[in-house]
């Protein structure tokens, strides 16, 4: 599966969050760090819900970027 991932930059490093997979996040001081911890934070989200018996929820969340004039 592949889930859309969001990545901000903030005033200390980066952080990411998985609109599919309410809580799962990571924050890292690089986006490259950032991103393995993304990876890892979703593989652990996903077995926790296997554990758990809950449902692995699909993919829904698309992304587009808009062009506007300021």
């Amino acid at each position: 599966m592949k889930y859309v991932v969001v990545y901000e930059q903030t005033s200390t490093g980066w952080s990411a969050y998985v609109p599919d997979l309410p809580g799962c996040v990571a924050a890292g001081e690089t986006r490259g760090e950032t991103e393995q911890l993304i990876r890892d934070a979703i593989a652990f989200h996903l077995n926790g819900l296997r554990a758990s018996d809950e449902p692995i929820p699909e993919p829904g969340t698309w992304t587009d970027t808009v062009e506007v004039s300021a």
